[in-house]
């Protein structure tokens, strides 16, 4: 373990990432190439399959450049990506056309008259899983009605993973992770076509493929590979979990206490609880949130995710940034947020209220409405762009306790980790929010580092997931924030508030996306 190495693949929606670690979980280098999507006019969102590919192949090139002998000294490759989309291949292994990433949401209107529809409860039931736009299940649902003669010509589904999977060892395999959440029983972990005939899409049950566990088996890197990333043919290449699972893992969710909860604040925000059996699960009357299966036997990661977490931070410093920009004066968002904690600290807590719903696409956690929206509530002449700030701060702890509420009881301890969670005061008011202890992981690349978990595992480093929590993370972890007790109060006074608010604005959202 003293010299090998570990990579792990995080192929993201607009960065490409590689990382090396050594064989303790020690970060050794990264390598980072972007990657591009295109929009329609029509509401697609797609990538081309070979420029994420060779965008994948560049980063392993890049790391070879960076660490001496690295093709010698790596152990295994593990590859976690974007979730949910559609990434079709024929039966050569080539592109049937570009991929449909996640952000598509051309299969709005099917996902909605499913949801609506009475199998949806017995959906929800099995999946454990609110059925979403993003979700592989309604593209396949649109292409067999807009696309057939597409779908026609494929002969396997993939997701962003199974593809960099694919080129890097020539299976044709999916997790268990987006296998059960998408398509399957999380509480028998296998699949359930069924679902696919429910919503229209039955003739692509034949492009489901098989289910391999990253952390039991392993495949080889192919000699096409192996030349396209300057490393040896035949080195294990293990297929990680999705994305969300991965940082889950690589940013402390897996606490056999079962006390941590663990949220991700990026651009969107995740919420997750580690369930050490399916029968802990508490699904939610507003049939809502993700249920994944974990890297470790038994387990299963519940979520609730936000569909814009510090996207309302940046949309609120873009409008300061106009105006300015309008007077002749440049600022960036680091220059706009240097100095901002001190500020918000100075602001009366709870005097605004904000709902973060800032994206396009409505919200997901911890209910479903494509119509909803941001709003701010308490507006006055004294109010000003720091309250306003300070209030949507505050959003981000309520959306966050929101969701956890959906979960069960909100965790005694929330571990966190994003660009975000180096702000004082967020850390001060999610505490406060949650009434809990909150503990920054100071883990970066988390993605990565779940991934390269799963391969130091399957590669027999460590006994067991536990173990290699003990070495990757635990050293990681901050020390515990405390809830300031005044603070607690008053946003546990306000909290309810904040989800009447939501409530009773759903018939609102509505008519303003219907035009009435």
């Amino acid at each position: 373990m003293n010299d090998g190495i570990l990579i792990g693949i995080d192929a993201g929606t607009s960065v490409i990432k590689s990382v090396a670690f050594a064989g303790d979980g020690t970060q050794l280098a990264v390598a980072a190439v972007p990657n591009v999507y295109v929009t329609h006019a029509d509401g697609g969102v797609e990538q081309d399959m070979y420029v994420t590919w060779n965008a994948a192949a560049a980063t392993l090139r890049e790391l070879g450049e960076k660490i001496p002998d690295l093709a010698s000294r790596l152990i295994a490759i593990s590859v976690t990506a974007q979730g949910d989309g559609m990434w079709l291949i024929d039966k050569a292994g080539e592109p049937v056309g570009p991929a449909t990433i996640w952000l598509d949401n051309r299969a709005a209107s099917i996902v909605e008259d499913f949801v609506a529809s009475e199998n949806y409860a017995a959906h929800y039931a099995r999946t454990g899983t609110g059925l979403t736009v993003v979700q592989m299940s309604g593209k396949l649902a649109w292409m067999q009605r807009h696309r057939p003669e597409m779908l026609a010509r494929a002969s396997h589904a993939f997701h962003c993973k199974d593809w960099i999977y694919f080129k890097l060892t020539g299976e044709r395999v999916t997790d268990p992770s987006e296998a059960n959440f998408t398509f399957g029983n999380y509480q028998t972990q296998t699949y359930q076509p069924d679902i696919l005939d429910q919503m229209g899409a039955g003739t692509a049950r034949r492009l489901l493929t098989p289910v391999v566990n990253g952390t039991e088996i392993a495949g080889a890197l192919s000699a096409d590979a192996a030349k396209a990333a300057n490393l040896k043919a035949g080195t294990p290449v293990c297929l990680g979990y999705i994305d969300i699972v991965c940082s889950g893992l690589g940013g402390g969710l897996f606490d056999p206490s079962g006390r941590s909860g663990c949220t991700i604040v990026g651009s969107t925000g995740m919420h997750q609880r580690l369930r050490m059996s399916a029968g802990d699960v508490r699904l939610n009357a507003e049939r809502s949130g993700f249920t994944c299966i974990f890297p470790a036997p038994g387990t299963v990661a519940q979520m609730q995710s936000n569909m814009a977490s510090t996207l309302n931070i940046d949309w609120l410093l873009d409008v300061a940034r106009g105006v300015l920009s309008d007077s002749g004066i440049s600022k960036t968002r680091a220059d706009l947020l240097s100095g901002m904690d001190g500020k918000l600290l100075e602001r009366e807590p709870a005097k605004l209220l904000y709902h973060p719903y800032i994206s396009r696409a409505g919200e997901r956690g911890p209910f479903m409405d494509l119509s909803a929206r941001a709003m701010f509530n308490g507006l006055d002449t004294t109010a000003d762009y720091f309250d306003m700030m300070r209030a949507v701060f505050e959003s981000l702890a309520f959306a966050s306790r929101d969701c956890y509420e959906a979960m069960g009881p909100v965790p005694q301890e929330v571990r966190i980790t994003g660009g975000a969670a180096r702000s004082n005061v967020l850390r001060l008011i999610l505490a406060s929010v949650l009434n809990a202890e909150v503990r920054s992981v100071t883990r970066e690349e988390a993605g990565a580092a779940g991934a390269g978990m799963m391969a130091a595992v399957q590669q027999g480093l460590y006994p067991d997931m536990a173990a290699c929590a003990a070495r990757w993370i635990d050293p990681h972890l901050g020390e515990p924030l405390k809830p300031d007790g005044q603070l607690a109060a008053k946003y546990d006074a306000v909290f309810p508030q904040y989800v009447a608010a939501r409530k009773a604005m759903r018939p609102i959202w509505h008519a303003l996306r219907n035009g009435s």
